[in-house]
């Protein structure tokens, strides 16, 4: 018998004819038989393998899970690993703000000071006063006990923090004395920055000089805190306050650049001492201004000397030939004289309505402040100022 393909050649071609096979000669029964129980036995094997693989797989699963299931048992009932303490050595941490208890535990985990994240949350959760964490540095010893490194940061006392305050009207050299001794950064340092004023972020109408940018208020002083780092805060205090109280805008309406509106809130920190008086003495500053009238301002005078303890100059501290002698040259001073706040800045922006020339300060102890239009009655006042002096016998006059 022949076996006949399909033919894609020309119909004229002569079909392929295959060789018949040659006969296999029979095979006894009983070989027949072992064959047949042979092929059975290998069918059943290849029928079973999928079975068997999936046992397999399944088994390892369950013990795999087992496994981990039995380890995260183990994990809810076993202690987390904690140092025994009390810890050896000093590392410095910082809490952040809205930092959890885990993210603090991770904080001093990666610190060496606990052994794991678990013992720190343990500890917190049995201890109510974790919620209370301030934000901020904390001194602690590295392998300390997890309970104890939270005494430690619960307790407000043990902050690692300086705080320098800059009173309104400061002078840069009050400045650097009080950050000298309230903090580690250098007097060095200090001086550097002031001399970089880019680095420190002074606006170009300063021209370089600090004196009236590095705001009053109070400063955190954290550890490694740098010297450009703390007078940057400062200076970024006095832009934002003056974008807040619309400096630019107020000193176009007088007619004035936003710097002669700081020079005169610090001239206004110097001269009056009460917030109501402020006001009218940036309109006697206005005034002579206008008319062009020398200040006249003892605390111009008295910047340049650097002399404290009264409130008044002498022959030699006027005779200086100093820009900022205010009795020798008329206008404002080159440069603010201190730090002014919100208030006199305010009082700068926005002087009240009078025709006064003239003020003086009556009483030192009450900042009692007369005003006057004419020479005469400010002499007047002038003499009231001595009588007040005479009967009081204060180291002021």
């Amino acid at each position: 018998m022949s076996n006949i393909g399909l033919n894609f050649g020309a119909p004229d071609e002569p079909e392929e004819v295959a060789a018949a096979p040659e006969e296999e000669p029979a095979a006894p029964e009983h070989h027949r038989r072992a064959r047949r129980r042979r092929a059975g036995h290998r069918h059943g094997l290849r029928g079973c393998l999928p079975f068997v693989l999936v046992l397999a797989v399944l088994a390892g699963a369950l013990w795999f899970g087992g496994s981990y299931a039995l380890d995260r048992i183990q994990d809810k009932f076993a202690d987390a690993p904690d140092y025994p303490g009390p810890g050896t050595g000093q590392v410095t941490v910082e809490v952040k703000a809205g930092a959890s208890s885990t993210a603090i535990g991770r904080t001093l985990k990666e610190a060496g000071v606990v052994e794991s994240v678990e013992a720190f949350t343990d500890a917190a959760r049995q201890n109510p006063d974790s919620r209370s964490i301030q934000v901020g540095f904390y001194t602690l010893k590295k392998e300390m006990k997890a309970s104890e490194a939270l005494e430690v940061l619960v307790d407000p006392d043990n902050l690692v923090q300086a705080m320098v305050t800059v009173p309104e009207g400061a002078r840069v050299r009050d400045i650097v004395e009080s950050i000298v001794k309230k903090t580690d950064i250098p007097r060095r340092a200090i001086v550097q920055a002031l001399a970089h004023p880019k680095s420190i972020g002074l606006p170009p109408e300063a021209d370089g000089n600090p004196e009236g940018y590095l705001y009053p208020a109070t400063y955190t002083v954290p550890p490694k805190m740098t010297a450009v780092q703390l007078l940057s805060q400062m200076v970024a205090k006095t832009k934002a306050v003056e974008q807040e109280l619309g400096v630019a805008q107020g000193a176009a309406r007088l007619g004035l650049s936003a710097e002669d509106i700081l020079i005169v809130a610090s001239l206004l920190e110097h001269e009056a001492n009460r917030a109501q008086d402020y006001p009218k003495v940036a309109r006697v500053l206005y005034n002579r201004l206008d008319k062009g009238m020398a200040l006249q301002l003892d605390s111009t005078v008295r910047y340049v000397s650097g002399r404290d303890g009264d409130v008044f100059t002498t022959d030699e501290e006027r005779a200086d030939e100093s820009l900022y002698n205010t009795y020798k040259h008329a206008g404002l001073p080159p440069g603010p004289i201190g730090s002014p706040g919100q208030q006199t800045i305010k009082a700068a922006l926005n002087p009240a309505q009078g025709d006064w020339l003239y003020f003086v300060t009556v009483n030192l102890e009450t900042g009692e402040t007369a005003f006057a239009s004419s020479y005469a009655e400010h002499q007047r006042n002038v003499q009231k100022l001595r009588e007040w002096c005479a009967e009081s016998g204060s180291d002021a006059c």
